[in-house]
Formats: structure tokens, sequence, C-alpha cells
């Protein structure tokens, strides 16, 4: 993948399979290599009906 999409609920799967199948170890390093604040990206999908659970890392 080479970008992240804009859709909030494309955006939040997207996620959610990056980390879950070991792509990223954390939201932060994910974060990283796209080169987007993790505070904006979670913001984001906060706005949109989306909460980050660290302990599973996903957004439920």
């Amino acid at each position: 993948m080479d970008y992240l999409p804009q859709d909030p609920f494309i955006l939040a799967s997207c996620i959610n399979m990056l980390l879950r199948d070991n792509e990223f170890d954390t939201l932060n390093s994910l974060c990283c290599y796209f080169n987007k604040d993790i505070n904006e990206l979670t913001d984001y999908l906060n706005q949109n009906g989306f909460e980050y659970i660290e302990e599973q890392k996903q957004f439920r």
C-alpha cells in the first residue's frame, strides 16, 4: 500500500489490517511510514465515530 485512503471507513479498515497483519508494530510507526501526524489521524477518525483501542491495536 503506497498511501492511506481518505474515506474514514476504508481508512480505519486499512489501518486495522496493517496493524493486525504485523506490517507495523504500533500506530505511531504506521503514521511515521505514511508521513501522517498521529494526532490528526486519530482526531479525524474520532470525528467519524472511530476510537483507537491501544490494547487491541485497532480502531472501532
